[in-house]
């Protein structure tokens, strides 16, 4: 790119409506070290979006076929496939983010798809931590009151619980399809960015810090809390009556709600301390370096769940073992029957032109 091609040089004040998870870097003339580092930091973001996807897209899309076509219908199989299909959702527009991180932060696809793209991503964190929120609930209402829990817990209220799910992370992640907006800051570069308000600092102030600590506390300090009690609680009771079926699956659930906020934790810490260039920009080089990383580190937990169920969950480890068994069964069927019909049509041609040719 040519110099007169290069972005405009970004002042404090034009941060302020700039969001380090997805936009633009700061493409100044910097010390070999400073352009080294962030090369190398694209090059990280770039491998670990490329593994989510690559991971995440077959193996979400197993656990969908799987729990929404093979299994039978339960309210536990129904949270599962909605967690599977938050993750599918998201991972199938992780080429975006590979392309602008690719591109140094330029966003070529338009003003809608950078509003779509941020609000999949949002309404993937939500809708992900509801339901792990859900099933935490649930296993502790199935042991602290079986009563309640068999009168109440139905196909067709869960399937509402659901919908409210849906709707409620939906609404929490709006904002995004509003707030983010496109600026060409030359005629061959574009970013994605959060446009607060154009000139109103106050303005900016108030909405970058709201919408922070919304996606704080409902995607991450209250679900934490909830699923903290509910667990000690499972904990305690697996000590006192255990069995190998519900010991299972408490530890699948578990191991999925732990890498939940493994991998959201940092996202977080860095998503508050993004508040503060509003001030000053005394962490601002913390914040280029550590919002990429661990926004690459959130995406990870798209394609990490499935693995989980394989790994952990031996009732998937059957069924998959059972269904690719089955797969390949048919699959040599059909080419053993395939190879059958194709011998008798040689031989029948072989009959016809012997036939033919008899005198």
């Amino acid at each position: 790119m040519e110099e007169a091609e290069q972005p405009l040089h970004l002042s404090s004040e034009d941060y302020e409506n700039y969001s380090y998870t997805y936009d633009y870097y700061e493409l100044e003339e910097s010390p070999y070290i400073e352009i080294t580092h962030r090369h190398i930091l694209h090059i990280v973001s770039i491998v670990i979006y490329s593994l989510a996807f690559l991971l995440g897209v077959p193996g979400n899309a197993m656990v969908i076929w799987f729990t929404g076509f093979k299994w039978e219908k339960t309210v536990s199989t129904l949270w599962f496939l909605n967690l599977a299909i938050a993750d599918l959702i998201f991972v199938l527009f992780l080429p975006l983010h590979i392309t602008y991180v690719a591109t140094d932060f330029h966003w070529p696809f338009g003003r809608l798809l950078c509003k779509v793209n941020s609000f999949i991503a949002l309404l993937n964190m939500f809708a992900s931590v509801f339901f792990l929120t859900v099933i935490g609930l649930d296993r502790f209402l199935f042991l602290a009151r079986p009563s309640f829990s068999q009168r109440h817990r139905t196909l067709r209220k869960s399937m509402l619980v659901i919908g409210i799910i849906w709707i409620s992370a939906a609404i929490i992640a709006g904002p995004a399809l509003y707030f983010r907006d496109t600026k060409d800051l030359t005629k061959a570069f574009t970013i994605c960015y959060n446009n607060f308000h154009d000139l109103d600092h106050f303005i900016v102030l108030r909405t970058h810090c709201v919408l922070t600590l919304i996606r704080f506390l409902f995607g991450y300090l209250f679900p934490l809390l909830t699923m903290i009690v509910c667990y000690s609680f499972l904990a305690i009771r697996m000590k006192e009556k255990t069995s190998l079926t519900s010991t299972k699956f408490f530890w699948t659930v578990f191991a999925v709600v732990v890498a939940f906020f493994v991998c959201w934790t940092p996202y977080h810490i860095f998503s508050l301390l993004e508040l503060t260039i509003h001030q000053n920009e005394l962490y601002h080089h913390w914040l280029r370096i550590g919002m990429p990383i661990s926004t690459s580190l959130a995406f990870v937990n798209s394609c990490l769940n499935p693995i989980l169920y394989v790994l952990i969950s031996k009732v998937f480890k059957v069924h998959l073992q059972a269904s690719i068994a089955e797969i390949f069964k048919h699959t040599l069927r059909d080419i053993g029957q395939t190879g059958t019909v194709s011998e008798q049509l040689v031989d029948s041609e072989s009959i016809a032109n012997v036939c033919e040719t008899a005198p």
